[in-house]
């Protein structure tokens, strides 16, 4: 069975609607379950419920940017391969956007007010990169992950032992994301430069700032 071919038109549309879905409606995932399904709710007073609750809105948001910046990426990139490549980590961080989701609401909690405006700044970034060349594009990905497995593992040193739930959502994403940041660099991403780098963690560090309250 042959691959469908879509004009830059048919991406464009599609893009839409995966940024509709990604902001305000219900992302398309894979078939992979939730971790936390299988796990009972832990005893969390009020405070720890609300400073988790807050810390994986964070979360949340961190994978709407992901879906932003793999989207742009996916519309500039050169190579059918990369592009392809693209498409199926932003399916993936589909799930962990689906995750996330749903365990803010079982903490409830509710989705960052911002999350329009950082998914339209992800997803100009992304497509920057795109048209950079695919190597940076790549490598713009195996630094994102790598910046994210950081935070993710700051998180779960953090979030109660208590919350085997939110844990275990977090240690899955930590594993999907290290695996996005191997196959990056294996499909020929270059290392980007410090300011770069610099950069990303700026970034970084005023979203989380911002999403923790809003």
């Amino acid at each position: 069975m042959k691959n469908r071919h879509y004009t830059p038109a048919d991406r464009v549309l599609l893009g839409f609607d995966q940024a509709l879905r990604t902001l305000f409606g219900k992302p398309r995932v894979t078939e992979r379950p939730d971790p936390a399904d299988d796990l009972s709710e832990g005893e969390l007073d009020n405070e720890r419920r609300e400073r988790t609750a807050r810390m994986m809105r964070i979360n949340h948001t961190g994978e709407v940017c992901a879906q932003a910046l793999y989207q742009g990426q996916a519309l500039t990139a050169k190579l059918p391969e990369v592009r392809d490549k693209m498409e199926r980590a932003a399916q993936e961080e589909n799930d962990h956007l689906a995750w996330c989701d749903r365990r803010l609401r079982d903490l409830g909690s509710h989705r960052s007010l911002l999350n329009p405006a950082w998914y339209l700044g992800s997803f100009t970034i992304g497509a920057a990169a795109g048209l950079a060349g695919d190597k940076w594009s790549l490598g713009f990905v195996a630094e994102t992950e790598h910046q994210v497995v950081k935070h993710l593992e700051q998180h779960l040193h953090q979030i109660p032992p208590e919350d085997r739930r939110s844990r275990a959502i977090l240690e899955q994403m930590k594993e999907d994301e290290q695996q996005h940041a191997t196959q990056a660099l294996e499909g020929g991403g270059a290392p980007l430069p410090g300011p770069i780098k610099l950069a990303m963690k700026l970034a970084s560090k005023v979203m989380t700032k911002t999403v923790y309250w809003i």
